[in-house]
């Protein structure tokens, strides 16, 4: 719980999220019940200790990660223990509980297919046992979700032309809502994917979205390819956007949304604290964007932690978080109806804590 007055008020704001990697939930606990239960070797704990129990890589986690790469080392490690449809059920419906304990309404996930097929699991095994946790969380929460499917740009591009592929039926049937391009960026531009994401375009009569991590290690310029070559409608991190007035003028006019993940900039040592993500930038230039958890279970906080974490960095006024709110819902991926029932909720706590203020 954060020290702010606003703390009520942060918890009670219905929530949207954009940027979230569902293997980048997977807690320790979890990893290790997994672990046992598929049989799957762990590190060798007299090698890495962090290994020794769910409790030494939580403290691992912790600590933080010299590097993005430093991080996926993890990530990949922790990839392997899901093997089977139940596996990825039990993955999502963890973070959907939690999410929705922290305020989230509608939840836009990321999932790697390659990190799973190139291990031999097939890629209908993996959608399966996601889908089974959508549906208990809009069944049981309430909560509706958005499924984005995501290319490894570490991997060959002919790799993420196989998955987009392979997919092709379940951007038609609506299963998946879009695309993103995700792990190491230095050295992985855009540009090498502008074939890819031009063929999702081109779908006949489907509408897929597109997203793309840029400017969250990389500079400004990843950020014009994400937009020129991929034609994205949003960008990924994208901290480095203040570093060009001319870019943040053109995403403000054209809208485009910025999914920020501040603890994660922080463990990743994109930035030494929080102060340094251009938050306060953003709102005075009129840049849109959302708060986002990234990779939790690493990361050191869900979505409510990140708003904390915010609002002690900047005092942001209700009027300010008013302004993210709805940027949040208009940049979400679910259709007019979803988004009119989300402005609702959001109003309706927005006055009740308004009229507190005022009082």
């Amino acid at each position: 719980m954060c020290k702010s007055p606003l703390h009520p008020f942060l918890h009670a704001l219905p929530k949207c999220e954009h940027h979230m990697h569902l293997e980048g939930s997977l807690s320790p606990p979890l990893l290790f019940r997994l672990a046992q239960q598929n049989s799957i070797a762990l590190p060798n704990p007299t090698i890495d200790p962090s290994f020794t129990s769910a409790t030494t890589l939580s403290a691992r986690y912790a600590r933080g990660f010299n590097s993005l790469d430093d991080f996926l080392h993890y990530y990949f490690i922790g990839q392997g223990v899901l093997l089977h449809a139940s596996d990825y059920e039990a993955l999502a419906w963890e973070y959907f509980q939690r999410a929705h304990a922290d305020g989230v309404l509608h939840a836009e996930v990321f999932f790697d297919p390659q990190a799973h097929t190139d291990r031999g699991v097939a890629y209908p095994t993996v959608v399966a046992g996601f889908n089974t946790a959508r549906r208990r969380a809009q069944e049981e929460l309430g909560m509706s979700t958005e499924l984005i499917l995501c290319f490894l740009r570490h991997l060959p591009v002919q790799s993420a032309e196989q998955t987009f592929d392979a997919a092709r039926p379940d951007f038609v049937n609506g299963t998946l809502a879009g695309i993103g391009l995700d792990s190491s960026e230095i050295d992985f531009p855009p540009l090498l994917f502008e074939g890819v994401y031009k063929a999702a375009e081109k779908l006949e009569g489907i509408t897929v979205r597109r997203t793309a991590h840029a400017g969250e290690e990389a500079g400004a310029d990843y950020i014009w390819q994400a937009l020129d070559s991929l034609g994205v409608e949003r960008v990924d991190h994208g901290i480095r956007l203040a570093e060009d007035e001319e870019l943040m003028a053109r995403v403000a006019r054209q809208k485009t949304l910025f999914t920020v993940c501040p603890l994660s900039n922080v463990s990743l040592k994109c930035v030494k604290s929080v102060k340094d993500i251009p938050i306060r930038t953003f709102l005075d230039k009129g840049v849109r964007f959302s708060i986002n958890s990234d990779d939790p279970a690493y990361f050191g906080g869900y979505i409510l932690a990140n708003y904390c974490a915010v609002q002690e960095a900047f005092g942001l006024t209700i009027q300010e978080w008013e302004k993210i709110v709805m940027a949040s819902i208009e940049g979400s991926w679910c259709g007019e109806k979803r988004k009119e029932e989300l402005v609702k909720r959001s109003q309706e706590v927005l006055r009740q804590y308004k009229g507190l203020a005022d009082s």
